[in-house]
């Protein structure tokens, strides 16, 4: 049974067989999200999305990331995470990407997945950590790793004990 109806149009809203790809014809997603990055219906008024492959100094990677996460938009800062992970230095892959773990695992807490958002909290705690121990440097970038990594498994703990969805924007980390 195909999806289009009468019009041609799908029940997404967009044209039938029209796919979102980019420019060198790998698959997009261009449906509008919300704050926590949640695709919504074709045409729907989402929030503005963090624009992919942006090269960013350190330093502005975290002060984006945290300005983010204080808007309650761990989705989209887990994406600032990823430009400096997939641009960034060898030698500091697992720090963004222990960044940008935790940052969807705040995403998963905020909307109720307690296992997933617990789960991906611990892991980016302890890709920080290691990280830290490696580098033998526990401030990059004026960031506390040591204190969040403690935030993050504090917060596995509250959401595996049933406390439910948490708000994303006041339970954020503090990363300086």
């Amino acid at each position: 049974m195909s999806d289009t109806g009468a019009t041609g149009d799908t029940a997404a809203g967009r044209p039938a067989g029209v796919r979102d790809r980019d420019g060198e014809g790998r698959a997009r997603n261009a449906r509008p999200r919300d704050g926590l990055g949640r695709p919504l219906p074709y045409g729907a008024e989402g929030v503005p999305r963090q624009p992919e492959g942006v090269v960013r100094t350190p330093r502005e990677t975290v002060t984006e990331a945290q300005e983010l996460l204080d808007a309650g938009r761990p989705f989209h800062a887990h994406e600032v995470f990823e430009d400096a992970w997939k641009s960034g230095p060898e030698g500091e892959r697992t720090l963004w990407r222990g960044l940008a773990q935790l940052a969807v695992g705040l995403t998963h807490a905020a909307r109720g997945n307690a296992t997933g958002g617990a789960r991906l909290l611990r892991r980016g705690a302890g890709a920080v950590e290691e990280w830290a121990a490696t580098a033998g440097e526990a401030r990059p970038y004026g960031m506390d790793l040591a204190g969040v990594a403690d935030w993050a498994r504090g917060l596995a703990a509250r959401v595996e004990s049933g406390e439910g969805p948490v708000d994303a924007g006041e339970q954020a980390p503090r990363l300086r």
